[in-house]
């Protein structure tokens, strides 16, 4: 069977670094704007108005439905939140996913990243908070690192598990890989082929080759792994209500290298500790 990945040229990834830029400009905005008090409702128009003001749209208004330009999860919301009136509190854990797109040469090239925030700062979480926020962004830059040397995009799965295990022990507790939602490939949309796994599993996976981008995000739990979708369809929740964390780049494969489109370092400071030094772009 063919392969149905989307092998971009250097000039279409550096369309989507522009795209990458934008979001993390959104980043940059409700990183700050995220303090107590905030109301989702209003962290969603800040998004937008970063969104409209680099001449972009959201790819996530619309999709399938929804009705926001960000998604926003809060504490034991898993990923998919939409914004409401509900207001930030001190020592909550909350994650913004994030996406825009702009087109050049006829075509959307898309950009998607996710940031979690601690509410407050660390003075504000509880130790959970803290630890799970840590593991889970920590356990996105390995998989992201594992991308610079692996064969396959196996190598994802097998980074973010062994990142959760081995971390257990520090923490506290080892976190659950939410399943149901993984990384994927991005491009001329928003989820493309290929799946990244965020868990080690058997089988054959697709290679990986220059032109690919996709993007890496674990979702983690507390507590149990298993999730609900309720009743609006798109707010995903933790069946035992404790904490969930997501975090989310988006990273190009590269003759040369790799480069994380959704970082405006292009992933230097983060990727240093592994030993892998990103193509700048």
């Amino acid at each position: 069977m063919r392969s149905k990945i989307e092998y971009k040229t250097p000039r279409q990834i550096s369309y989507m670094r522009e795209a990458g830029l934008i979001v993390a400009a959104i980043h940059d905005a409700l990183r700050e704007a995220a303090q107590p008090g905030a109301v989702l409702r209003d962290l969603d128009a800040c998004a937008a108005e970063v969104i409209a003001a680099h001449d972009a749209r959201s790819n996530f208004l619309g999709y399938y439905g929804y009705p926001a330009s960000v998604c926003i999860s809060v504490n034991d919301t898993v990923v998919h939140g939409i914004p409401d009136d509900t207001t930030l509190r001190e020592g909550d854990l909350v994650s913004f996913d994030c996406g825009a797109y702009i087109e050049r040469d006829g075509q959307q090239w898309h950009g998607d990243a996710c940031l979690s925030v601690l509410v407050g700062g660390k003075r504000a979480a509880s130790r959970d908070a803290i630890a799970l926020d840590a593991v889970t962004n920590e356990a996105m830059w390995a998989g992201v690192a594992s991308l610079a040397s692996g064969k396959t995009v196996a190598c994802v799965g097998d980074a973010v598990e062994t990142v959760v295990e081995e971390q257990a022990a520090s923490i506290g507790f080892e976190a659950g890989i939410v399943e149901e939602f993984i990384g994927h490939g991005i491009g001329t949309a928003m989820h493309q082929e290929p799946d990244i796994l965020n868990f080690r599993a058997r089988g054959r996976q697709p290679k990986i080759k220059p032109g690919m981008v996709v993007c890496v995000e674990p979702i983690l739990t507390r507590g149990s792994n298993e999730v609900v979708t309720l009743e609006d369809q798109w707010t995903v929740k933790t069946c035992d209500h404790q904490l969930a964390c997501h975090w989310e780049h988006e990273v190009a494969i590269l003759d040369d290298g790799i480069s994380v489109l959704t970082a405006p370092d292009c992933g230097v400071a983060e990727l240093a500790r592994f030993g892998v030094t990103p193509v700048a772009l």
